[in-house]
């Protein structure tokens, strides 16, 4: 899928696909890594704190904290986070919820409104406009609030100026219109917020798109050979990969 559109539009490929579905890509003069994936068919949770109610902090420990036969397969930090590392606005892990939305607007990217809220359920993801969030909450096993949003019903953040000085490593999730397609996505050089939103609108095709962090961006994606490092992370959102036993042929006796 990310081949078909992104060679429709001319895109430049750095590195053919894998079975993750990630790819390194060129877009406007600057460079992205991309990953796709499939709700219905991909495990995809947010990861916070361990059983103990530890914030894991790192893809590392996320994985270690998987059950036998479970990996960690993709993975990107997914919102923001005070010097604790406790999510910013509303996060929800496994239909619990830890933190409210925050639904005021605030200094910072985070307050920049319109924000928003990745909801992920079974089978499928949506990126909500916070107040819109809060005033008819969808039935989400996960959540994360972050903000601004990128691309909201097709058009961009309207305080997006193309001309925007501000430079950083960004990193976001957009989502397909039926809710199926998700994609998690991290700026390889820096970039503005106009040139972000539209990788997500013009690039990847997704008509709702959410800023999730800056300078603190991270990707983890064995398949393309990356697992980024730095400082502990708040939220986690990644895919849950159940490794297959080999199967037992037997000695051809008896």
């Amino acid at each position: 899928m990310i081949r078909a559109a992104l060679a429709a539009l001319g895109l430049m490929m750095a590195a053919p696909a894998t079975a993750a579905e990630c790819q390194r890509l060129l877009f406007d003069g600057a460079r992205f890594t991309a990953c796709e994936l499939d709700m219905a068919a991909d495990d995809v949770r947010l990861f916070l704190r361990n059983p103990d109610g530890e914030v894991y902090g790192t893809f590392s420990r996320v994985e270690a904290g998987l059950p036998e036969g479970q990996r960690l397969g993709l993975a990107m930090n997914a919102g923001m986070f005070h010097e604790d590392l406790s999510p910013v606005g509303l996060y929800i892990e496994n239909g619990a919820e830890e933190m409210r939305i925050v639904t005021r607007d605030g200094p910072g990217n985070f307050g920049l409104l319109p924000n928003g809220v990745l909801c992920l359920g079974s089978g499928w993801a949506r990126v909500v406009e916070s107040r819109s969030f809060a005033e008819d909450p969808p039935a989400c096993r996960y959540a994360t609030q972050s903000g601004p949003m990128l691309v909201i019903g097709g058009d961009l953040h309207p305080r997006f100026i193309e001309s925007g000085t501000s430079l950083n490593i960004r990193n976001g999730v957009g989502v397909s219109d039926d809710g199926r397609r998700l994609v998690l996505a991290i700026a390889d050089e820096p970039v503005n917020f106009h040139h972000f939103a539209r990788f997500f609108r013009d690039g990847m095709g997704t008509p709702d798109a959410l800023y999730l962090d800056g300078r603190v961006s991270r990707m983890h994606a064995p398949g393309i050979g990356r697992s980024d490092i730095g400082f502990p992370l708040g939220p986690i959102i990644g895919t849950v990969v159940t490794e297959t036993p080999p199967v037992d042929g037997g000695d051809g006796q008896g």
